[in-house]
Parts: structure tokens; C-alpha cells; sequence
């Protein structure tokens, strides 16, 4: 009960001084407030929206935010707003200023990059740090980088993955929280990895936002502690 809650927080400062522990106390009622940052690719964001609006989700979707104009209407359709915030090697310093701004104006607890296609520079990623979840289109670390579904195509590979990690200045090589992986065969085209691996990511993506809105994952160094 809420007025538990001073009670609560004084035997946990008692008990954090005693053992040298850091704890923290959240209020499981709260609805997390996203920002989520996308590109040109709408599956995950899509499912996002979806789930916020049908509660299977306890978040909110405070603003979404793209370098591209394509899904204005899409989240408008959610009554979300939509922050066309255009990026190129001159403004990316202003543009970062922005999703910071953004984020302090909206008091956001978590930045979700679905399929955002930008790197983010240290600073920012330092900024974000503990609070960012990236959704990567492989079973990490095979295929870092850009069109890893072709680069397994390539090699062969009879699974493809998703992999959902938190944000840091080393690209694509953050703490991971969640993966899944489908299996694909030799008669299957690039296209339809990527096809198949839409799905894979949704699925990741949501399970990992569920489980850091939930407060169910302790970062370990380089390595999470996820609570089932």
C-alpha cells in the first residue's frame, strides 16, 4: 500500500547499510514512459504501438521519434506524437541535442531504437546509459553490423536470430537481455530471412522492453541477470 511505502524504504536503507547493498524500490503500478527512435523499418514499432495501446505493455509511448517522415501517421493513428528529427554528418551534434531534449521534456524512463539506423555517439550513449534497448536483426555476436539476414544468407546458416541489448558506445556489442532464433533453410532468399526475422524481432524486442519496465534485469559488468 502507498502508505507503506516510507516504512518500506527505511528497513531497505537499514538493511542496504548493513550489508553494503544498493537497492532500489519501484512502484509497480507505474507505467514506464518510451521515447522510441526509428528509421525506415516499422515492424517493431509497430508491435510497440500495438502493444502499449492493447495494455499488454505497462508502458506508455510518450513520442516517436525518426530521421525519415515515413511513420508520422502510423503513430498518429495511436495518438502518439511524431518528431521528424532529420540527421546528417553537419547537424548530428544539434540533432542528438534534440532526442536529449526530448527525452528531459518527456520524462522518459526508456529509449527503445527499433531498426534506428543511426550510430550514436559516445556522449550520447553515455547519456543513455542503463536506459536504451536496441533491437538487433541477429543472434549476436554473429553478424554485427549492417544487412546481417544477407551476411548469414551468405554463409549458409540454418538459424537466424534476434538479439535485444541495452545501448552503449561499442556498437552492437551491449549487455544482451534477450534472443530468439528461427530456423531457415537453403531454399530461402535473402528476402525471406528477413521476412521471417521481422517476426523474431518483435518478439525479442517486446519481451526485453517488458522485462527492464518490470525491473527484472541486474546489469553484471558486461553481462545482464534477467528475472523470469
Amino acid at each position: 500500500a502507498a502508505g507503506e511505502e516510507p516504512a518500506v524504504r527505511e528497513r531497505l536503507r537499514r538493511l542496504g547499510a548493513e550489508f553494503a547493498m544498493d537497492w532500489q524500490l519501484h512502484d509497480a503500478r507505474r507505467r514506464a514512459r518510451l521515447l522510441v527512435l526509428v528509421s525506415k523499418q516499422g515492424h517493431c514499432l509497430n508491435d510497440l504501438l500495438f502493444r502499449a495501446h492493447s495494455r499488454q505493455l505497462k508502458v506508455d509511448i510518450a513520442a516517436v521519434a525518426s530521421n525519415h517522415g515515413d511513420f508520422a501517421a502510423l503513430a498518429g493513428s495511436y495518438g502518439v506524437p511524431f518528431q521528424h528529427l532529420p540527421v546528417d554528418a553537419e547537424n548530428r551534434a544539434q540533432q542528438e541535442r534534440q532526442i536529449l531534449d526530448l527525452v528531459e521534456r518527456e520524462n522518459i524512463d526508456l529509449v527503445v531504437l527499433v531498426r534506428y539506423m543511426q550510430i550514436l555517439s559516445p556522449q550520447l550513449c553515455q547519456a543513455l546509459a542503463g536506459r536504451a534497448i536496441n533491437i538487433h536483426h541477429s543472434f549476436l555476436p554473429s553478424f554485427k553490423g549492417a544487412q546481417p539476414y544477407h551476411q548469414a544468407h551468405a554463409r549458409g546458416v540454418k538459424i537466424i536470430g534476434a538479439t535485444a541489448h541495452y545501448v552503449t558506445s561499442d556498437l552492437d556489442e551491449g549487455p544482451i537481455i534477450e534472443q530468439d532464433v528461427a530456423r531457415v533453410d537453403h531454399a530461402m532468399t535473402p528476402r525471406d530471412l528477413v521476412r521471417l526475422g521481422s517476426d523474431t524481432e518483435s518478439l525479442v524486442l517486446a519481451r526485453a522492453v517488458r522485462r527492464h519496465v518490470e525491473h527484472r534485469i541486474l546489469l553484471n559488468g558486461h553481462r545482464t541477470v534477467v528475472f523470469r
